[in-house]
């Protein structure tokens, strides 16, 4: 998919949303990617994730199972495990560290794929990472609908995005938007229980 097509379907479903976020990272930011807005519609999911599910299949890496990070990337993972015919998990956190809960397990040896929606510093897919690393099953890659880490993500794994963001991140401290004192939104996940 082209960038434009796919920067016009966020825009048409109110994915992509303009104020001042607090990121899940901690950084703020005057644009936000609310993935599952644009998820919700069958036929938008089917095509993002396609591109992921293309990009390993040419890569020619057998996959077993896709995992992704609660709670913005379990819609991506069922969607390229459907796609795949590959089991669907998820890890979440508990007690502050990110697990395998609900019977979900890896086994040694299995080919995993990591998804998620949106990475900004790759902090959640990191955890996810090592999560995988420690029970000995294989990554063969990590893919996302949008990556706006800037390419200051090094995970040590293959990457591939749908879509590379250039939309700007600020920290707090020297955010533009908090000295013209407009309301801060956190509307990520990181804090559900």
């Amino acid at each position: 998919m082209e960038n434009k097509e796919i920067l016009r379907i966020f825009e048409t479903t109110g994915a992509l949303q303009n104020g001042h976020f607090l990121l899940t990272s901690g950084l703020h930011s005057p644009s936000y990617f609310q993935c599952a807005l644009v998820l919700q519609y069958p036929e938008y999911r089917e095509q993002l994730c396609r591109e992921i599910v293309d990009f390993y299949q040419t890569e020619g890496e057998s996959i077993d199972v896709v995992i992704a990070p609660a709670v913005g990337g379990i819609m991506v993972a069922l969607e390229v495990g459907r796609q795949l015919g590959v089991r669907s998990i998820f890890a979440e956190r508990e007690n502050g560290k990110m697990c395998l809960r609900r019977g979900f397990s890896l086994d040694p040896g299995e080919s995993v794929l990591i998804v998620e929606d949106v990475i900004t510093t790759g902090g959640s897919v990191r955890e996810v990472v090592e999560l995988v690393e420690a029970v000995g099953s294989y990554i063969v890659g990590v893919g996302c609908i949008v990556n706006r880490s800037r390419g200051k993500l090094d995970l040590d794994v293959p990457v591939f995005a749908v879509y590379e963001s250039r939309l700007l991140t600020y920290q707090p401290e020297k955010c533009p938007l908090c000295k013209q004192r407009i309301p801060l939104v956190k509307p990520g996940s990181r804090g559900l229980q």
